[in-house]
């Protein structure tokens, strides 16, 4: 699939909608990711789960068990919530994950909101 970065954001943030129209807040994030991860194949995106991200000290690789929770077509990475509010805490993990795996578009989706747009931040290095 050829689209810009613009096109698989929206095309991301539609499917997580979908997934927030159907399952509503207070899930575990699991379950939020797998459905996602299902709107998104199932719309010809190409999506990899809990895609370890190597943390670079230096010039060594050390892997301490992050992982991305969605990366899709290899150049957005999806990190989900299910919490009662993001804190800077998450804005700090998902802008490391874009750092160490060189990307430069990240969403940030907390599904534990009553309007998923009130917790959905889009992030960019």
């Amino acid at each position: 699939m050829n689209m810009n970065i613009n096109e698989i954001t929206e095309k991301i943030i539609g499917c997580a909608i979908e997934v927030h129209r159907n399952l509503g807040p207070g899930l575990l994030e699991s379950a939020y990711e797998e459905c996602l991860a299902y709107e998104l194949r199932n719309i010809g995106l190409f999506v990899e789960r809990q895609k370890a991200v190597p943390v670079i000290y230096k010039e060594i690789k050390l892997d301490c068990g992050y992982r991305i929770d969605i990366l899709v077509e290899n150049s957005v990475i999806i990190e989900l919530k299910s919490v009662d509010a993001l804190n800077p805490i998450h804005e700090a993990q998902i802008l490391t994950y874009l750092k160490f795996a060189e990307k430069q578009i990240g969403l940030l989706i907390n599904f534990n909101v009553t309007l998923l747009k009130n917790g959905l931040k889009r992030y960019r290095l």
